[in-house]
């Protein structure tokens, strides 16, 4: 009964270096020039915000943990202090040397930052008695380095609250190096957290944890060098640390879509919640003696993700902006600071809410704007290269490409509302890639004539083409050396111009696995055992039916009881119809097996420390009845492979 959890922090921060074999094309160089033509690169207000208030770091540019293991790396973002190659297109290199630039940072008067230890940021805020931690980054770790940091160059203050904007592990999972639960349970620290948090966070991406680990190393370009050729980073921060992941569970939860004012350490926070934009839950604050708004991660120094490419839920762009509204409408005559979970503060009203209503508009825009070309009948591919966004919009840097893009974006709004048909019968049911790849090639005369074809068009620059010609070359015969090579070629160009950090990562991910195979070498950690041992009972139950190879259970009927003595639950396993179904406390009169272990050996199993076989040799596993049975239940149960092709059949 393994299971994989995954969170955006698992994956190992390190690569094995290797060389990305093309240089930039004609092609290519002409587009970032366009880019740097279009864009405003000689207003510095960014980079000025970027270093204002700096007062120090870590002199060795690494963050270890006890045993000296590399934890987070900020020298390996080291090279992008220099101006842009032309590898890269020049307006994400510009957000990668900020988003780079790491330590302490003064915000204002009891407000600090630590920035660049970890994917996000770690804000402290002076109470009464201590310090106020907001979002303690991924690991413990990193968390600790930060805090230590803050407490050598600014006071040494016991940590009195801590807050979570919302449920993404970069903004949780060092929560355990700065308090345990039971002081949160004894109400000596306040942890305060948008409703369901506990459950979003420990719940993310667990029934879908395989697919979307495996995507997000490529998004994160986890198996590419941090180098002008390779990886710069993801748009919106660098990248996560390798460390503990650990999670506390909330004392006082915020459910008000108002203001809601309480005293934290004596400070007054006026806290709302703004679920189901950037995550399920979350939560934004304003703290009216700082002027300053928290403005957690609904505004960002970017084009945020109305769909992840790792694969997700998609977000409502009209929700996330009428958020944004309502804070301009709460606070904008008087806020003179917004500071964010990732990226660099903004100060000044006038500046602020200029930079509000953008962000505020860029979602609605693209959000209406979809709508508006589907009732005419443009369809999902359509909308994404139809919408764009007005000058007004897509000048501001805050409102680029770096993690989100206007293409995938809108493509998300077109899945919210009508899914992924649309409404031509040709796209009700197409043949799967390899299958359509055999006879796109067979129509087109051959591999070597469309080889000969891709050739050209790609000495014209054009690689969306070239892209899709080569892909069912590829599929239709994954040992074509010569179109896997030009395919490589052409994903090189393309991330060489995606002014998205997630798209360059994906585009020079995809060339190297192209080249190379797959390269076990960003082994993601086991769920942490944290996150493991807070996992519900009902959410251990729901992803175990889902490893049940149901064809092969279809024919199969079994009943389990199941007790768990340290937990006092009990419950009923159905297999029936191919598909496993549960009733919690409650046992059934004819099972064909009981099977008695305590919760904690269940948790044993699911992190890989212990086997099923071992738990039952050593009697912390109990089965009476039919034993043989539940063992060819087990055997149902599916192990997914994490390294399945992604560009290859």
């Amino acid at each position: 009964m393994h299971i994989r959890c995954f969170t955006l922090g698992v994956l190992m921060a390190v690569a094995p270096a290797f060389l990305l074999a093309q240089t930039a094309s004609d092609a290519t160089k002409q587009f970032n020039k366009e880019v740097r033509d279009y864009l405003p690169f000689e207003d510095k207000t960014d980079f000025d915000n970027a270093k204002r208030g700096f007062i120090a770091t870590i002199d060795k540019g690494q963050i270890t943990d006890d045993a000296g293991k590399i934890i987070y790396d900020m020298k390996q973002f080291r090279f992008l202090d220099k101006d842009e190659p032309e590898t890269a297109n020049p307006s994400l290199w510009r957000q990668s040397k900020m988003n780079a630039m790491d330590g302490l940072y003064k915000v204002t008067d009891g407000i600090y930052q630590v920035r660049g230890f970890d994917l996000a940021n770690i804000s402290f805020i002076r109470g009464k008695q201590g310090w106020i931690v907001v979002d303690p980054l991924t690991a413990t770790e990193t968390a600790k380095a930060a805090y230590d940091l803050l407490q050598q160059h600014v006071e040494k203050a016991p940590v009195t609250a801590i807050i979570f904007t919302h449920s993404h592990v970069d903004h949780f999972g060092g929560g355990k190096a700065l308090a345990t639960q039971e002081q949160v349970d004894k109400g000596e620290i306040q942890v305060i957290a948008p409703e369901d948090f506990f459950i979003e966070s420990v719940n993310e991406n667990l029934m879908a944890g395989n697919q979307m680990s495996r995507r997000a190393s490529y998004m994160y370009g986890n198996v590419l060098p941090k180098s002008a050729g390779g990886t710069l980073g993801s748009g919106l921060g660098t990248t996560t640390a390798a460390g503990t992941v650990t999670i506390l569970e909330s004392n006082v939860d915020i459910k008000d879509y108002q203001p809601h004012e309480m005293q934290v350490d004596g400070v007054k926070i006026q806290f709302y919640y703004t679920p189901g934009a950037e995550a399920p839950a979350e939560l934004m604050a304003y703290l009216p003696t700082h002027k300053a708004l928290l403005q957690a991660e609904e505004i960002s120094h970017t084009l945020h993700n109305l769909y992840t490419l790792r694969g997700a839920q998609v977000r409502n762009g009209l929700k996330w902006s009428k958020y944004i509204h309502n804070t301009i409408e709460w606070f904008g005559d008087e806020v003179e600071i917004s500071f964010g979970s990732h990226h660099w503060p903004t100060w000044g009203n006038k500046e602020i809410v200029s930079f509000w209503k953008k962000q505020r508009d860029l979602y609605r825009y693209i959000h209406d704007e979809v709508l508006r070309l589907a009732n005419h009948g443009s369809t999902l591919l359509e909308v994404g290269d139809q919408v764009q966004l007005p000058n007004s919009l897509g000048k501001a840097f805050a409102n680029r490409d770096y993690y989100g893009t206007v293409n995938h974006d809108a493509k998300a709004q077109y899945q919210l509302y009508f899914g992924f048909f649309t409404g031509n019968p040709a796209d009700l049911h197409p043949l799967p890639p390899e299958a359509a790849g055999k006879k796109f090639v067979e129509y087109m005369g051959g591999a070597d004539n469309v080889i000969s074809k891709a050739r050209a068009d790609y000495d014209k620059g054009e690689y969306r083409w070239v892209s899709m010609a080569l892909n069912n070359v590829v599929f239709a015969d994954p040992e074509n050396k010569e179109a896997k090579e030009l395919l490589a070629r052409t994903y090189e160009q393309m991330g060489y111009q995606a002014e998205s950090g997630p798209w360059r990562n994906f585009y020079l991910s995809g060339a190297k696995e192209l080249r190379d195979g797959v390269v076990k070498a960003a082994t993601p950690n086991t769920a942490s055992p944290d996150i493991v041992r807070n996992l519900s009972l009902e959410t251990y139950l729901d992803y175990l039916a889902v490893r049940l190879n149901h064809p092969k259970a279809a024919s199969k009927v079994m009943t389990f009881n199941v007790e768990m003595p340290d937990r006092k639950e009990k419950f009923v396993l159905y297999i029936e119809n191919g598909v496993m179904n549960y009733t919690l406390d409650k046992q059934a009169d004819k099972a064909d097996a009981t099977i008695t272990l305590d919760r904690t050996v269940l948790d044993d199993i699911n992190l890989g420390q212990i086997t099923i076989d071992q738990a039952i040799t050593d009697g912390k596993v109990k089965i009476d009845g039919d034993a043989n049975k539940f063992g060819e239940f087990l055997s149902m149960l599916d192990s997914f492979e994490f390294w399945f092709n992604i560009v290859t059949p």
